[in-house]
């Protein structure tokens, strides 16, 4: 089976928002074993959305479409697919208008016109009830073509391919079996890991897929079966090839499926029963956010301090003010006090410390932008890296972030650091 997603929306077209939607709902299909030939963007008229469809229809069974549900008169995707697919009229569906009324009721909201038309479909589809929000899903069938319409919201377009659209899909046709494998790794660059495991990806065999997913994380490495029905044992050969991968790369291999790299970092911490501050300087506690993102995080994270100006680092990290007027703040020196600094002061078993020049401007010839130190105090020992991470400021931030918090993890998964 092929597919499409369609998205509508003037405000994708002038760049004034991302479109996130297609790459997941591609996700959600490649998953099930539905290929997607082709993601598109149109604008809010009817010519435009019409014209797409024909287009889509042409080369595919399927087409996902995500947008111009909404309750204003820029929002015409619904009145648009009831002529496409020849309704009649409009009908009010019931669940939908209950859940709508309850929703405003609960906000303090009375039910007015606009809301009430949120309920009214197309009396050629089947509505899909939209529990994350107002604007329910549309299911059309016609002449063996298949169009799904969802709210454009992200959050609604996710709980609605969920639970809707995926149980719908696997229940009217019969999908092919797909099998992934995700490994997650960190601290080596796509074109040094690509090139260290060569050897080992030439080895895989033709049913099997290997993708490169990088990202200022780390790279992703995904195995992927697409014809997985015909292989009995997938699942065992490719656990056996990721034994062979671990042998090849056994510090880069960070997690698996959809760890991330804080969250192995917090399992790591709560298994050691151990705690964790930040002392952040070009960072600007990010690194306390992306730890604090993480469910759980109270368990064994403490605080930050952000450590912006020199007099900061000095006073509640106890840097040495000699050693920052004679190596700078960006410096091994200094950052290593700052680990410490955040290890005493936030009485913690592990600390992170960053310091750096994240840019545009303050480089200099022998620190030039992007040059930022990092470092990790543990109960034993302090550990501390140099990074040259380029002239953009917030991927600099990103992947300091990163890899700090990699080389946590690489502290904590050491035994001798505990």
């Amino acid at each position: 089976m092929k597919a499409s997603v369609l998205t509508v929306g003037d405000e994708i077209l002038i760049g004034q928002i991302v479109d996130t939607n297609s790459s997941r709902i591609a996700q959600w299909l490649g998953e099930q074993g539905i290929s997607v030939s082709e993601m598109r963007s149109t604008g809010d008229t009817r010519e435009a959305i019409v014209n797409a469809l024909d287009e889509l229809f042409a080369a595919c069974d399927l087409v996902i479409i995500t947008g111009g549900l909404g309750p204003t008169k820029d929002d015409i995707t619904k009145h648009t697919l009831a002529g496409y697919f020849g309704a009649t009229r409009m009908v009010v569906h019931e669940p939908t208008l209950q859940h709508v009324t309850e929703l405003l009721r609960r906000r303090g909201i009375a039910l007015g016109e606009l809301n009430r038309n949120q309920a009214l479909a197309p009396d050629v589809c089947e509505p899909l009830l939209n529990l994350s929000g107002t604007a329910p899903g549309m299911w059309f069938e016609k002449n063996g073509k298949l169009a799904v319409s969802l709210p454009g919201v992200p959050y609604e377009m996710e709980y609605l391919m969920a639970n809707e659209v995926i149980p719908r899909l696997k229940k009217r046709f019969a999908l092919g079996k797909v099998y992934h494998k995700n490994i997650i790794t960190a601290g080596i660059p796509e074109s040094t890991l690509a090139e260290t495991i060569a050897a080992w990806e030439n080895d895989l065999p033709g049913y099997l897929r290997l993708a490169y997913l990088p990202s200022l994380s780390g790279v992703k490495l995904r195995l992927s079966c697409y014809a997985a029905d015909a292989h009995a044992n997938v699942a065992d050969e490719v656990a056996e090839r990721v034994r062979q991968l671990r042998a090849l790369i056994p510090a880069h291999i960070a997690g698996y499926d959809n760890d991330t790299l804080e969250g192995v970092v917090g399992r790591l911490l709560k298994a050691r029963g151990a705690t964790l501050s930040t002392a952040e300087s070009c960072t600007g506690g990010r690194i306390a956010a992306i730890i604090t993102a993480q469910p759980g995080a109270s368990a064994y994270f403490r605080g930050s301090i952000v450590a912006y100006s020199n007099d900061v680092k000095v006073k509640e990290l106890g840097a040495q003010p000699d050693d920052v007027e004679k190596y700078g703040a960006v410096s091994q020196a200094v950052v290593e006090q700052m680990a410490r600094g955040a290890q005493r002061a936030l009485q913690t078993d592990y600390a992170v410390a960053t310091s750096g020049i994240a840019g545009p401007d303050g480089g200099t010839p022998e620190k030039p932008v992007g040059t930022v130190w990092v470092a990790v105090a543990t109960p034993q020992k302090v550990t501390s890296h140099k990074l040259n991470l380029g002239s953009d400021r917030e991927r600099t931030i990103l992947r300091a972030s990163y890899s700090v918090l990699n080389l946590l993890r690489l502290a904590l998964a050491d035994g001798s650091s505990s």
